[in-house]
């Protein structure tokens, strides 16, 4: 098994813990540290809909608030039948966060496609965006 590999059965263990029971599409996430650390998260859903949580969002909020700043790779999982790519507000947290890193999208099928941050948000908005301002 690469390291990919484990970083893709990381965000599958991750996706169990979901609580999604008003859509039904659980979602794990497994995010490397710069250090080999792995941080998941899972996707958790409040009856009020702004208030849920995508998995991508709580495996970098989790990498944060224990001090990590480097990243290498964040890998998606979900019961689709193509691989699940990241929503927007996942995609910009992922950009600003964790750079231009692979993002390894797999279903449970073991399907996997694999993208950088950069091509996934190609015109991010970021601290540059309001330089010279």
């Amino acid at each position: 098994m690469t390291d990919r590999d484990a970083l893709v059965e990381a965000a599958r263990a991750a996706r169990e813990h979901a609580v999604a029971p008003y859509s039904h599409f659980r979602v794990g996430a497994a995010l490397e540290a710069d250090d080999g650390t792995v941080f998941t998260g899972c996707n958790v859903e409040s009856a009020s809909y702004g208030l849920t949580c995508c998995a991508e969002r709580v495996a970098v909020f989790k990498a944060v608030s224990e001090g990590e700043r480097g990243y290498e790779a964040i890998a998606v999982v979900a019961d689709a039948d193509a691989p699940a790519p990241p929503c927007g507000a996942c995609r910009q947290l992922i950009w600003e966060f964790c750079g231009d890193v692979p993002v390894i999208l797999a279903n449970l099928q073991v399907k996997v496609d694999r993208e950088r941050t950069g091509r996934l948000l190609p015109r991010p908005f970021d601290s540059s965006s309001s330089q010279g301002k």
